[in-house]
């Protein structure tokens, strides 16, 4: 029996250029933002908030990161399976740490593992879904 290779995990210097990315295309776009970095294990690696971003989201930035990791999934495509008529309508409410399903949450990989999460506040949810992605697409 093969043991599969160590993958390694978020640094540090991962999650500040995470934050970095998707701050500067906020940035470009005008739009202030706060950014929220996870480990694996949900524990907060990263957190900014720009002066001028509204004060909530730095607290939806967390809950976004916080879902995209426990549901290894962006969150804006969970968004119709919370919806009343979804499979999923109850999850929202059905666990103690609370799940935000609004775009801007996204699964951290490296080599096809999770090893993190971020989420991005303060745009549209569309804005924070394309600041996650640049994000996370340059970490790559």
């Amino acid at each position: 029996m093969s043991t599969p290779a160590a993958v390694v995990p978020l640094t540090i210097q991962d999650a500040e250029a995470l934050v970095s990315a998707a701050r500067q295309t906020a940035e470009a776009a005008g739009v202030p933002v706060s950014v929220t970095v996870l480990d694996a294990g949900g524990h907060l690696l990263a957190f900014r908030r720009d002066d001028l971003a509204v004060l909530i989201s730095g607290e939806t930035s967390t809950r976004k990161a916080y879902t995209a990791l426990q549901l290894n999934a962006p969150t804006a495509d969970l968004v119709d399976l919370v919806k009343p008529d979804g499979p999923f309508h109850s999850l929202p409410t059905a666990l103690d740490r609370p799940l935000l399903f609004i775009a801007g949450g996204l699964p951290v990989h490296r080599e096809g593992r999770l090893i993190g999460a971020m989420g991005v506040g303060g745009g549209s949810p569309e804005q924070d879904h394309g600041f996650a992605s640049t994000a996370v697409e340059a970490l790559a």
